[in-house]
């Protein structure tokens, strides 16, 4: 590596930890003046769960085979956004924007998305967006349920990190998967779920507000409640 780009790297290091990070990984041994040797932290993808940082997590997990969805994908989608968030919304699977993109809701639904949360009053960066799967089943089917045994560890392993105080289901899959029940999306909504300790809420996809204008309301008034059960959380 250049001098100048291992001296940029270097300087890069020592702000994260001065601003209390735990840097966990480094390319190459470098020593940084006034500090202790870069800890260098590698987990396997069966030691998934003692990962510390999502960053820690996606590395364990970012050449995953474990399904036949690994050998199809573009790109694995890990999530996105606020690391320490107080909201997280839950999907069901990439589609073809994300899998090329590697990155979740980037698609019609999530600039639907976007909006919602602009009238919200949020951007992505004040939230955290995952899915159930990471990868892009064939021609957007629903995951099998093979494929979300496999995968939903992954999920929960995000979660357990995040620590959000309210998780938002879009959508009647991701939700079904979570809560571990058969409820329809329409048994599940207004009502608030306990998920591990953590408050949960089931609103529409924004793919179904795209096919109809009739979920529009209902899923403002959705968002509406889950502002307020987060103001009523921190409290």
């Amino acid at each position: 590596m250049p001098e100048s780009e291992e001296n940029l790297l270097r300087s890069y290091l020592i702000q994260r930890m001065e601003l209390g990070e735990k840097v966990i990984f480094r390319p190459f041994d470098m020593e940084i003046p006034g500090h202790d040797t870069v800890e260098q932290t590698a987990y396997s993808i069966d030691e998934f769960e003692k990962t510390e940082s999502l960053d820690d997590l996606y590395r364990a997990i970012c050449e995953c085979q474990k399904c036949s969805l690994g050998q199809s994908r573009t790109n694995l989608v890990f999530g996105a956004g606020n690391p320490n968030a107080d909201i997280m919304f839950v999907g069901e699977a990439p589609g073809a924007d994300e899998d090329r993109l590697g990155e979740p809701f980037v698609g019609r639904a999530g600039q639907l998305l976007n909006r919602i949360l602009a009238a919200m009053k949020l951007e992505r960066q004040d939230v955290y967006i995952g899915n159930i799967l990471k990868c892009r089943p064939p021609n957007n089917r629903d995951p099998q349920p093979n494929e979300a045994l496999i995968c939903e560890p992954f999920l929960h392993q995000q979660i357990k990190l995040i620590k959000p105080k309210v998780i938002c289901c879009l959508g009647r899959i991701a939700a079904q998967r979570l809560l571990q029940t058969n409820m329809s999306l329409g048994q599940m909504r207004d009502r608030w779920f306990d998920y591990h300790g953590t408050t949960l809420m089931v609103t529409y996809h924004p793919a179904a507000l795209l096919r109809s204008n009739q979920y529009k309301r209902p899923t403002w008034d959705d968002m509406q409640k889950l502002l307020r059960k987060l103001e009523e959380l921190k409290q």
